[in-house]
């Protein structure tokens, strides 16, 4: 083998195998998350040092229970691998199994194993068979499944090395098929079949026969050539049930022979546990205490380290003012660049606790008890218990949240769906709530144990859920579509989170929260900067009109200065732009500064912050820039001569933020998902319309 070569590893298995486990494992932090080609749903691909002479790089494919696919996330994996022209398209495939569902992984592993590619089986949480009465002969388990078998335990990173030393020798390994289904369904269809497309394996070409809408990649003529062979639908169908009872026959018949499982201890725990998380009242009870848990440690985790992260940014701006030559780029780096990435960075310790307890509770397979626990409720407002999964990941993200609405089989459901994720708490609602809270709720304890900004947050997530389940009633008795579903879900072990996992999720998402979030603010921070610090005629003779206006008055020098930024800021263009919106937004008690930062942050909403961080830098030209938080805080309402940030203006902001959809990605994704403009506008709209009467009212009420 030659020095230094790459070896493409596709990564398969069932949903709650542990296989992102064992990717980490043999990947550690040489990973990257992509798109796959054509398709905005996340791909990670790693790379493993097998041997001194081979590389791997591992593909992790979404999970699926078989490979004929039911969803666009599982129709990634038959893509992978059938399509040879795909860049992925892997050179050896790793199924990845559960010790105690091996029956249920197996399906999956006799359908790849019959493409005849170099197949390896890994049985992973091998550490739990003898708790869990589990025995089995693997050396016959072997013989009988034509393939090499690796038992590893991932979250205990056991069976690793033995599993690398497995791949060195993949070209050696048996890739006949396990299961003859041509003798057990039909002979001499399956003859045609063969002499049709004799450069392929059997099973290779009785899966594009059935899955040939799925198969993209294939040209006009072999289309052609597949439509004559899958003419008879209701054939089709009834093999495919032959198929996967053959199948089942196949592997009982291994499993009776290898395979020992006593049910124990542990399984009863399991079942005691289930009936206290799923309970029809303590139920819902814990998962509302877990909410409440979390929202408070995100303020009073994050505390500490936001402020002193607050506190870099203020003198890292005055740090290169005051060391810097004077001039243009010294203002850009000071006014414009410093205070924008401070104004998303400060927020890194809040989002990165949110994913933490996220990734928590899909770990230790509480999440799932949440899905089972939510269904009934959920169907009464027109969606599902799968429906709960994209709503929870809304808030971490909407884009990804509505990609997994894809699970959801029913179209009904699964457009509610999409249509209410985005009233969810995302985390780029986030660092505006944070900011606004701090700056309008006291810091203090109700009842000596809940601190009151937790509670706030919490009641804004709260609102967002209930404006979605509003909204997905409302669209429910809209909607005139058919609606047809079944509510399947598989509820996994319990176990310990590994914390390898939560450390790469959290670093994962974070990452891409500030990369992503970064690029923009970057981007408009400049703008803006720009926008502020220039302007016509009357930005240009500022200087002159201010003394004027003040005649003999005796300023400061630092009175004067700070006289004449504001008046530059009010004349510069973006000054312009600003007046020229606050007639509509006054009666929210807002001004054009705060006009500005809105219309800014329909990019996406955490650009609020930024852009106000450097809006009110340039304002303080020649003072202290001071903290983001102090800035804000320090601001005037002219013309009462209050803070600009009191109950009523906050409280409307965090309305307005609450409901209206302010992130151009989240509706390129609807647009994507749907195939149509009319429902990203309708979001758009809609909620555009309910956050301003919102934040009308709210101001109002606390005015």
């Amino acid at each position: 083998m030659e020095v230094n070569a790459v070896v493409k590893i596709a990564l398969v298995g069932n949903p709650n195998t542990g296989k992102t486990s064992l990717f980490n494992q043999l990947t550690g932090l040489k990973q990257k998350v992509g798109n796959y080609p054509g398709i905005t749903v996340d791909k990670k691909v790693g790379k493993c040092k097998i041997s001194e002479a081979l590389i791997a790089e591992i593909i992790d494919l979404p999970g699926t229970y078989s490979i004929n696919p039911t969803t666009l996330d599982e129709s990634i994996v038959l893509d992978t691998l059938l399509n040879k022209s795909n860049e992925s398209y892997p050179d050896l495939v790793i199924v990845v199994a559960e010790v105690e569902n091996l029956k249920r992984n197996l399906l999956l592993f006799s359908q790849i194993k019959d493409l005849e590619l170099p197949t390896l089986l890994v049985i992973n949480m091998a550490d739990q068979m003898a708790r869990k009465g589990i025995s089995f002969d693997l050396e016959k388990l072997k013989e009988e499944l034509n393939s090499e078998i690796i038992l590893v335990s991932a979250r205990k990173n056991s069976g690793i090395d033995e599993l690398k030393n497995e791949i060195r020798n993949f070209k050696k390994w048996n890739t006949k098929p396990m299961a003859s289904i041509s003798s057990k369904i039909d002979e001499e269809y399956f003859k045609v079949v063969k002499n049709t497309f004799p450069e392929f394996s059997l099973y290779k070409s009785w899966l594009l026969i059935t899955q040939q809408n799925n198969c993209n990649f294939l040209s006009p003529e072999f289309q052609q050539k597949l439509s004559v062979l899958n003419a008879d639908k209701e054939k089709i169908k009834k093999y495919q049930h032959k198929e996967t009872i053959f199948r089942y026959q196949i592997i009982n018949d291994i499993l009776h022979k290898t395979y020992v499982i006593n049910r124990n201890e542990a399984t009863e725990f399991r079942f005691k546990l289930d009936k206290i998380l799923t309970h029809k009242i303590f139920g819902y009870l814990i998962f509302a205490s877990v909410l409440l848990l979390i929202f408070q440690s995100i303020f009073e985790w994050a505390s500490i380290p936001m402020d002193l992260i607050d506190g870099f940014f203020a003198n890292f701006s005055e740090y290169a003012k005051a060391n810097l030559p004077e001039g243009i780029f010294t203002n850009l780096i000071a006014e414009g660049i410093i205070p924008g990435i401070g104004g998303i960075v400060i927020f890194i310790p809040q989002i990165a606790i949110l994913f933490l307890f996220i990734s928590v509770l899909e770990e230790t397979g509480y999440m799932s008890r949440v899905v089972f626990l939510m269904d009934k409720i959920m169907r009464k407002f027109g969606m599902s218990g799968k429906s709960v999964i994209p709503l929870i990941s809304g808030t971490a993200c909407a884009i990804p949240a509505i990609m997994a609405s894809r699970n959801i089989g029913s179209w009904k459901e699964r457009l509610i769906t999409i249509l209410v994720i985005p009233f969810t708490t995302c985390s780029a609602r986030l660092p505006v709530y944070a900011i606004l809270i701090a700056l309008i709720i006291p810091n203090k304890r109700i009842l000596g144990i809940f601190n009151l900004q937790g509670l706030t947050l919490m009641g804004l997530y709260l609102l967002g859920f209930t404006a979605a389940i509003l909204s997905a009633i409302l669209l429910h008795n809209v909607l005139k579509i058919e609606n047809k579903s079944l509510f399947v879900i598989e509820m996994p072990n319990y176990k310990l989170p590994s914390l390898k996992n939560v450390f790469y999720e959290v670093v994962e998402k974070t990452k891409a929260f500030i990369v992503g979030a970064g690029k923009i603010i970057l981007a408009l921070s400049i703008v803006l900067w720009f926008l502020a610090s220039n302007g016509g005629e009357s930005f240009k003779t500022a200087n002159d009109t201010v003394k004027q206006d003040i005649g003999n008055q005796n300023l400061t020098k630092v009175e004067l200065q700070k006289k004449t930024a504001s008046f530059k800021l009010e004349h510069s263009y973006i000054g312009v732009m600003g007046k020229m919106i606050e007639p509509v937004i006054k009666p929210l008690g807002y001004d054009w500064k705060i006009g500005i930062a809105l219309i800014s942050s329909f990019a996406a909403r955490e650009v609020f912050v930024g852009a106000l961080a450097t809006i009110y830098s340039v304002e303080s030209e020649g003072e202290d820039v001071g903290t983001i938080k102090e800035r804000m805080g320090a601001e005037v309402n002219s013309i009462t001569g209050q803070k600009r940030f009191n109950l009523p203006t906050g409280m409307s902001l965090l309305m307005f933020y609450a409901f209206a959809m302010q992130c151009i990605g989240t509706l390129a994704i609807v647009k994507r998902e749907t195939k149509s403009w009319k429902w990203p506008i309708l979001q758009l709209v809609g909620m555009g319309i309910l956050a301003y009467i919102s934040a009308l009212i709210t101001f109002n009420f606390f005015s």
